[in-house]
């Protein structure tokens, strides 16, 4: 737990305090630590009507951009307010500081706009935010464009200036995929500062509460071509925590390349993130694994040792392979999670529920502690994420372009029972520079006793790209496991794609 349980003093170097001298993220600190002291008070319901209101309803009801805080003023950023109602169950208290101190932000209904006359009467007069949204003028000076919107639990979205909306981030993650059942705790209050008018960077702070723990954030934002998060979040657990999901990421993977289509389905993929990357500090690797939409619950856990960096990607930035003018998933930001400091000793974990369509978040990636939550106390993590587009993250080895999967005793794929052909592509770094007849070669390892019967390099000239083709039968029960990389001799040439595919999956019926 090395670089985890730190004096917060020491730490704080990180980031300059608010020149506010009314407030400080030392009193998020303070109020969080103060809450955690006490037995846990869920925040109040809204009403109950506003809970049950329909999807349509709730999105008839919307802000006016008038409205938006510092609106009047110079500054490049503004702030929307988000309504409470169906998913979004307790009101969000909103301050905002300034020179003149710290100040509340009132609830008036005057800031939205309702379709609804009814709907509009029966809303209480102190009903409460929901969340917010930030602006800033991406592409015109006047025109302020959506960048980061915190609403739900402790869920937050953000995109790049030339992203449309997809993955989320969490601000913390509770026994996720355990049979115990997940815990959301939820940002309960916030602080903006008010930024000067020539500001590239936005700065806030949140108090987290849940029933297992309290959390102090702060958050300096950065709009851009990639739009990037400064965090440093302080923990004070209530007591045991069995699953401690650091730096939580959540996407959707309904199906792509490497699944089945399903029955009906006109698009060629429909997803909002196509892989997992993982940058182990300590063995300097980096790994790829494809996701998939599985049918049944998936955990996977990758252990690592100075974590550089984990991420939900979208690496698949075609449209036609998509196909899909209303979503355009092909504009979906990736989300990059870079530890600021030694986390010390963990895993990457990856978990992968099934679902039925695209409108559930099926995938959630994040970082846990090999040392185990067992006491109250303070913990302490400070790491940036970016949003972005597929040049999010550059790495320094050549990078898996597609992975597909098929039945291994067919035309086209062998004539092997119970086996799979898997092709992988790779391209980029040290593989630009490699003649096509260059002797690059598969490294591979098939894992759980599983059977590698073939596998053979081949330059892909369509793609300028290396296609690894493999024949492999896993063992009986069990799910078939393969590691994965290029090399010339000893020189890896590309990172390593790993993959699982269960023993019940949608690619051979039998396997079902």
């Amino acid at each position: 737990m090395r670089g985890i349980f730190l004096g917060i003093v020491l730490g704080m170097t990180l980031f300059p305090l608010s020149v506010q001298a009314a407030f400080s993220f030392q009193n998020v600190i303070d109020l969080a630590r103060e809450k955690a002291s006490k037995p846990y008070q869920p925040p109040p319901e809204i009403p109950k009507f506003m809970r049950d209101l329909a999807f349509h309803d709730y999105q008839n009801i919307r802000f006016d951009p008038e409205k938006s805080l510092w609106r009047d003023s110079n500054s490049r950023f503004n702030v929307m307010f988000l309504s409470p109602g169906l998913f979004y169950g307790h009101p969000v208290a909103m301050n905002v500081i300034d020179a003149q101190g710290v100040h509340p932000v009132p609830y008036r209904k005057s800031y939205f706009r309702f379709e609804d006359p009814e709907l509009e009467r029966r809303v209480p007069p102190d009903l409460g935010f929901a969340g917010f949204k930030l602006t800033f003028p991406f592409f015109e000076p006047e025109t302020p464009n959506q960048f980061l919107v915190f609403a739900g639990a402790s869920y937050f979205r953000g995109v790049g200036k030339h992203n449309a909306w997809g993955i989320s981030a969490r601000g913390i993650a509770l026994d996720t995929g355990l049979p115990s059942g997940e815990e959301f705790p939820s940002f309960v209050e916030f602080w903006l500062e008010r930024p000067k008018p020539d500001a590239k960077s936005v700065t806030f702070y949140g108090l987290l509460d849940g029933k297992s723990l309290s959390g102090a954030y702060r958050f300096v934002v950065t709009p851009g071509e990639q739009t990037v998060m400064q965090v440093r979040a302080v923990l004070f657990p209530r007591g045991p925590i069995e699953l401690l999901g650091v730096a939580p990421l959540t996407s959707m993977f309904y199906y792509g390349e490497n699944t089945a289509r399903p029955v009906g389905e006109w698009r060629g993929e429909v997803h909002d993130s196509d892989g997992l990357l993982i940058h182990n500090g300590a063995s300097s690797e980096w790994l790829w694994r494809p996701l998939m939409n599985p049918l049944n619950l998936q955990m996977d856990y990758f252990h690592t040792e100075n974590l550089r960096g984990f991420g939900l990607l979208q690496r698949d930035p075609h449209f036609t392979h998509y196909q899909d003018l209303g979503a355009r998933y092909e504009l979906r930001p990736s989300a990059w999670v870079e530890p600021l400091g030694d986390w010390g000793k963990g895993q990457v974990v990856l978990v992968q529920l099934p679902s039925p369509n695209e409108t559930n978040d099926n995938i959630v990636a994040f970082w846990t502690p090999a040392a185990k939550i067992e006491h109250p106390g303070q913990l302490l993590f400070d790491y940036r994420i970016r949003f972005g587009g597929t040049d999010l993250v550059q790495g320094p080895l050549g990078r898996t372009l597609n992975t597909f999967v098929g039945d291994g005793n067919r035309v086209g794929g062998g004539n092997e029972e119970g086996a799979y052909r898997l092709i992988v592509d790779f391209a980029g770094g040290p593989l630009q520079e490699m003649s096509p007849r260059a002797p690059v070669v598969g490294k591979i390892t098939a894992l759980e006793g599983g059977e590698m019967i073939e596998q053979f390099v081949e330059y892909n000239e369509p793609l300028k790209a290396w296609r690894l083709s493999i024949l492999a039968r896993p063992a009986k029960d069990n799910p078939l496991s393969l590691r994965a990389y290029l090399a010339e001799g000893e020189r890896a040439l590309t990172e390593t794609w790993t993959y699982r595919l269960p023993r019940e999956n949608d690619i051979l019926p039998e396997a079902k």
